[in-house]
């Protein structure tokens, strides 16, 4: 066994019941069709630890922000090519994104978006499924981040049934 194999990836909320928190993550979970909350918990502590990089590397610099984008290139880099910060985007705007912009580069969000799926729960289950391919490689992973150069290549994977246009499952759509 792996040392450090049950550790979790996700921080739990410090106040479990405020009606607020509650009622705005439900309505997270479903817009986005997550499993549950412990997947929107995780993409909240990756915000944060995102933002946490950005702090140190502005902190590093003492505010001057040319000096920090220079030293953290490589990690603005990966957030650009994720599709989670644009191209002319530094680490000041790192700090101000919000958990909706890393749901957004889900591959269940974006089969969804490409009308793979009626809803985003149905997208969730054709990919674990295995209908779902991005450059022909099939991904089971809803949560998996698609890259920018990735999106344009998901799609049905050919030998699923699904790849038909007359598909039940599919009929809804046109």
């Amino acid at each position: 066994m792996a040392l450090g194999s049950n550790t979790k990836f996700y921080e739990t909320p410090n106040h479990p019941f405020q009606g607020e928190r509650i009622a705005s993550e439900h309505s997270l979970v479903g817009r986005y069709g997550l499993k549950n909350k412990e997947e929107l918990w995780r993409a909240q502590s990756e915000l944060r630890s995102f933002r946490r990089e950005a702090r140190d590397l502005l902190g590093e610099a003492q505010g001057d922000a040319e000096d920090a984008a220079s030293e953290g290139g490589e990690f603005l880099s990966r957030l650009q090519r994720l599709g989670i910060l644009g191209d002319q985007e530094g680490l000041d705007d790192v700090l101000s994104l919000e958990v909706t912009d890393l749901l957004e580069r889900r591959l269940q969000t974006i089969a969804y978006r490409k009308g793979l799926g009626n809803t985003p729960k149905q997208a969730r289950q054709f990919i674990s499924h295995g209908h779902v391919t991005i450059d022909g490689r099939r991904v089971t992973v809803p949560s998996y981040k698609v890259s920018v150069a990735e999106e344009d290549a998901v799609e049905f994977d050919e030998n699923s049934p699904l790849a038909d246009e007359l598909h039940p499952e599919r009929a809804e759509e046109q």
